[in-house]
């Protein structure tokens, strides 16, 4: 893809274009945006949509107004948002909400605008733009680029971990953790070392994705265990906070 930007050339990379939906199909065009942005560092990823951005209540309520600018998003906070499609595709707001999270916190800032406004790539990207749109501030802090690639890869997960109460919380400290064997609880699917995985906290909530150092066979017979190697590491691990 550098080499077409470099050449001048603009690529369009559409979801379905894949050969075998089996192993590469993404959940839908969004997802498959934020890997490409975060990949190529992008400075910025416009996300288009039917409506101006994302609103403060249901869009059909003339009550309702466009958040301008989010600086750090809580998926709690936007509970009222609707799940169903938007006429672009498969992917509706509540999902363009995750993936602009997921790559504003890569510190690549995230734009969601209305598409059906003329010329609006243009407006949404200049300097002291007024285009009525959302805004998600990036985060200042640095991610690897392996980081960025585990927090996109939830659609090639080959298994799932659940953890309990006690671990959750040690996962969200400020202090850099591992998911632990002393705080899984179950272990579902069949995986090989350095596969993806989803962790699932005791409600069975998705809390992160990240890559195992076990497989599924000496994974399971660990489970409670202490001081063994943490069946995730930190640096290959990704939490939706």
């Amino acid at each position: 893809m550098d080499v077409m930007l470099n050449n001048g050339v603009l690529p369009i990379v559409n979801e379905n274009d894949t050969v075998s939906v089996t192993e590469l199909m993404f959940t839908d065009n969004d997802e498959l945006s934020g890997l490409i942005a975060a990949m190529m560092d992008l400075d910025a990823l416009v996300i288009l949509s039917n409506v101006d951005g994302i609103y403060d209540g249901d869009p059909a309520n003339v009550e309702s107004k466009v958040i301008r600018e989010i600086a750090d998003v809580k998926q709690d906070d936007f509970s009222f948002i609707q799940t169903g499609k938007s006429q672009f595709g498969r992917g509706g707001m509540s999902t363009k909400l995750r993936i602009a999270k997921k790559v504003a916190d890569e510190g690549i800032s995230v734009i969601i605008a209305n598409g059906m406004r003329d010329n609006i790539l243009p407006d949404v990207i200049k300097e002291q733009s007024d285009v009525i749109c959302t805004r998600f501030i990036p985060s200042c802090k640095s991610v690897s680029n392996v980081k960025k690639w585990i927090a996109h890869s939830e659609g090639f997960a080959k298994g799932e971990i659940y953890i309990n109460d006690g671990a959750r919380t040690a996962l969200f400290q400020p202090k850099a953790t591992s998911v632990l064997f002393v705080g899984v609880t179950r272990i579902e699917g069949d995986f090989e070392k350095d596969d993806i995985v989803k962790i699932l906290d005791s409600d069975g909530n998705q809390i992160g994705v990240g890559c195992v150092g076990y497989d599924s066979v000496e994974a399971r017979l660990r489970i409670g265990k202490r001081s063994v190697k943490p069946l995730v590491h930190y640096d290959y691990l990704y939490l939706e906070t």
